[in-house]
C-alpha cells in the first residue's frame, strides 16, 4: 500500500516539477485569443448556415 502512496507523491511532484516550466500566456494575450477563437466560430457558423440554407433550397426545387 506504501509502494502506491510513494508513486502517486511522486507522479504528482513531477507534475509540479513540468507546470513550472510552461510558460503561460498573459491575461491580455489569453482574452486576445479568446475573443479571436469566438469570431472565428461566429463567422464560421454563419457561414454554414448560410451554406446549408441554400442549398437546401435547391434541393427543395430539384425534388
Amino acid at each position: 500500500m506504501m509502494n502506491w502512496f510513494q508513486q502517486a507523491m511522486r507522479f504528482f511532484k513531477e507534475a509540479y516539477a513540468e507546470l513550472t516550466k510552461v510558460s503561460w500566456l498573459s491575461r491580455k494575450e489569453a482574452v486576445g485569443m479568446t475573443i479571436v477563437v469566438v469570431l472565428l466560430v461566429i463567422i464560421v457558423a454563419i457561414f454554414v448556415g448560410f451554406t446549408d440554407f441554400i442549398l437546401s433550397r435547391l434541393m427543395a426545387i430539384l425534388f
